[in-house]
């Protein structure tokens, strides 16, 4: 089940190139609080309601990020061993490099830097280079410390794509990747299933129809499982919270006019447009 919001805050069921709106049934339009109605449903009478719903099509409606403002949003740094080697080669670490994922440790983007793919990237500083880096994110669904690996997928509530967009310099990561619109999550939120492994997860990003990123989470230093067990160490996280389980390698720099288009098996695809940020973005 795919939940997607879109418009002015409206939630909606994903169901092909349809959505169905929900939003008039549920008292919290929140995403957590959405997909805790869902789950208290009845299947045959959630069946009857959706089928009484209004309808959109969905290349017709504006996609906002799923979860909108969160309380942390959790990244890891270097965690694809040829991301690690691309960086020391392509002259774009300016020291940052450290081979070993739990000597950096985990890092915080600002939440006032995400946004839905429809809103798209507003790039700053075009004079330096800023690069594209396509990632499995997981949002949490109740508050929790010290998880164990063991049942750290039991407090997700959900998956989708994320573009971590990444100012290189000097500067301390969470600096250069907290501009306002730097975080892309999309295109909607994949409840867990059967069918998903965040362990396995195919990942595709092409920037004007070239191939640039393309792997599976598998090649990740730490799976989804691990990050969730290191970050509880050090933050109480909260519903709602993002986890960015770090990019593969084949980033690259973005311009102003070019398409980005992510792709994830289960999660679906999102296009995002990158323009130039103007004095009110």
């Amino acid at each position: 089940m795919n939940i997607i919001n879109f418009n002015h805050q409206r939630l909606g069921l994903v169901s092909g190139r349809e959505i169905i709106d929900i939003t008039p049934h549920l008292q919290d339009c929140h995403l957590c609080g959405a997909v805790h109605w869902l789950q208290s449903q009845e299947a045959s009478a959630l069946a009857a309601l959706l089928a009484k719903c209004e309808r959109f099509d969905l290349g017709a409606v504006h996609i906002n990020s799923p979860i909108q403002a969160p309380g942390k949003v959790v990244a890891a740094p270097i965690n694809y061993k040829a991301h690690i080697l691309e960086m020391q080669e392509n002259g774009q670490a300016f020291g940052h490099i450290i081979t070993d994922i739990k000597t950096a440790g985990l890092f915080l983007k600002a939440p006032s830097s995400v946004v839905g793919p429809s809103h798209g990237i507003h790039q700053r500083f075009l004079e330096r280079r800023t690069d594209h880096e396509i990632e499995l994110c997981a949002v949490i669904s109740r508050r929790c410390k010290n998880v164990s690996q063991s049942n750290a997928l039991d407090y997700v509530l959900g998956y989708c794509l994320g573009l971590d967009i990444t100012l290189r310099g000097p500067e301390d990561r969470s600096f250069r990747k907290s501009i306002d619109t730097y975080t892309v999550l999309g295109p909607w939120l994949t409840l867990p299933h059967e069918s998903i492994d965040p362990s396995i997860i195919d990942l595709h990003l092409s920037v004007n129809g070239e191939t640039r990123q393309h792997t599976n989470t598998s090649d990740m230093v730490m799976s989804l499982r691990e990050l969730i067990e290191y970050a509880s160490e050090f933050y109480t996280l909260e519903p709602g919270d993002v986890i960015m389980t770090g990019t593969p390698q084949g980033v690259g720099p973005i311009r102003p006019g070019d398409t980005l288009v992510a792709k994830g098996s289960h999660l679906g695809e999102m296009q995002v447009s990158v323009t130039g940020a103007t004095d009110h973005d």
